[in-house]
């Protein structure tokens, strides 16, 4: 048996990762003007070639794609360690209201800034992401006190998504036209005009990150069989839980500062890495997660590419379409459980 799993994982990450490569180059070559494999090949690993084709592969294509990996890795895990704290497969930072906190202090923090200086720094728009993220995750955590239903829960973190984009809405009444256009398409969520400054600012921040995440592989599987036999393997639960709360915070306010809120992809992605692995394991799933996050964003952002081009689509709505099925079937599954 142990041989078989062994197996499947070995199997299944492979497959991650021959997939991850495919759309990788298939991202490269699709687009309004399409290059060629060979070419391809020569300006990733000669950097030579055809001009044109080689500023919109590094300058334009690339950068997109990783941000596409990066930040789609980052939303996943994000999602799992949520579902890991709630004990419940259907949190994650958009259904939870995270994502539109985040969005909430970012917008209010854009608007008032720009009246002052020309464009907000990285920094600034990430460490607005995350006190928006905290302060959407703090209510939630009051509310899960006071409720036994996770059904509740998820009722009371759609009714928190409102209010923060409500207050979105009425913030982007104070805003110039070019602010408003900005923070509109903002708002959807895209990987377009992604540069490799902000390719660099998600790596510093998520793979860092998402490493401490896998070193911490051990408490979570712990946790996952109950806080009694965690606290039984001498985990602090308290200081545990924090440390959850703010490595999730920290990935899903990354991807809302740089990408804008992305739905669904933290709820069915780490469920579909599961349902492959046949395993709840941290040690397995992290990596696991991060790689099926990164490969189902890439193959959102494709559809959002070309199905209507050269129009293009929000990243979000892409996702909604294949994650949304994924969540309804996972509610519909645990009301049968119940029964």
């Amino acid at each position: 048996m142990r041989k078989k799993l062994h197996f499947r994982y070995w199997l299944s990450f492979i497959i991650l990762i021959v997939l991850l490569l495919v759309f990788i180059f298939w991202n490269i070559n699709s687009g309004s003007i399409s290059i060629l494999l060979k070419d391809i090949f020569q300006i990733l690993f000669h950097k030579n070639g055809d001009e044109t084709a080689y500023n919109i592969v590094w300058e334009i294509r690339l950068p997109r794609i990783l941000a596409a990996v990066i930040l789609g890795g980052a939303l996943s895990v994000s999602g799992f360690l949520l579902q890991t704290f709630f004990g419940n497969p259907i949190a994650g930072p958009f259904v939870l209201g995270i994502s539109s906190g985040a969005k909430m202090f970012l917008a209010i923090t854009m608007i008032f800034l720009l009246k002052f200086i020309p464009s907000i720094p990285m920094w600034i728009q990430m460490a607005a992401s995350f006190a928006g993220s905290l302060l959407s995750l703090m209510y939630v955590l009051v509310f899960a006190k006071k409720v036994k239903s996770m059904s509740m829960l998820l009722v009371i973190g759609i009714m928190i998504s409102y209010i923060c984009s409500a207050v979105t809405d009425f913030s982007i009444t104070f805003a110039n036209d070019s602010q408003i256009a900005n923070l509109t398409h903002w708002a959807l969520g895209s990987f377009s005009g992604s540069s490799w400054s902000m390719v660099k600012a998600a790596c510093i921040l998520v793979i860092p990150v998402t490493i401490v995440t896998f070193f911490f592989s051990k408490p979570i599987g712990a946790y996952q069989l109950g806080e009694g036999y965690a606290k039984s393997l001498g985990i602090n639960i308290p200081v545990f839980r924090i440390v959850i709360i703010t490595l999730s915070s920290l990935l899903s306010s990354c991807v809302t500062a740089l990408a804008g809120p992305i739905s669904f992809v933290g709820i069915a992605v780490p469920h579909i890495t599961r349902l492959m692995l046949k395993t709840a394991k941290p040690v397995v799933v992290i990596p696991a997660c991060f790689l099926c996050g990164s490969v189902f964003c890439m193959f959102c952002d494709l559809i959002a590419r070309t199905i209507l081009s050269p129009s293009e689509l929000a990243i979000g709505t892409v996702t909604a379409v294949f994650g949304a099925p994924v969540v309804i079937w996972l509610m519909i599954k645990k009301n049968q459980i119940r029964e």
